[in-house]
């Protein structure tokens, strides 16, 4: 499915998803186009997670870099689950009784 021309994507990753948009109008629909755009699709995710959530997105990437103790493996779930908790504030709710 191609990326939506409509959604809002902040202006800092404006140029990755006008990539991204291009990568999908040049390439069939296909395992083609998902490997071909796989780069740019994930680099667009990175772009609105660090904008949306940095505080919560930095705090995952210290504390989920590695294994470590079973302390910081909790640690890095309680990051994951709060950075979860901040993208979701974020979403909009798109069913027809909004």
């Amino acid at each position: 499915m191609p990326p939506a021309e409509s959604t809002s994507v902040p202006v800092e990753c404006q140029r990755l998803h006008q990539a991204l948009c291009e990568c999908h109008r040049r390439v069939s629909p296909g395992l083609e186009r998902e490997v071909s755009c796989r780069h740019l699709n994930r680099a667009l995710a990175q772009c609105v997670v660090s904008v949306a959530c940095p505080e919560e997105l930095e705090v995952v990437r210290s504390l989920c870099a590695s294994g470590g103790t079973a302390l910081k493996r909790s640690q890095c779930q309680r990051a994951q689950l709060s950075l979860s908790v901040c993208l979701a504030s974020h979403q909009h709710d798109s069913s027809p009784d909004s």
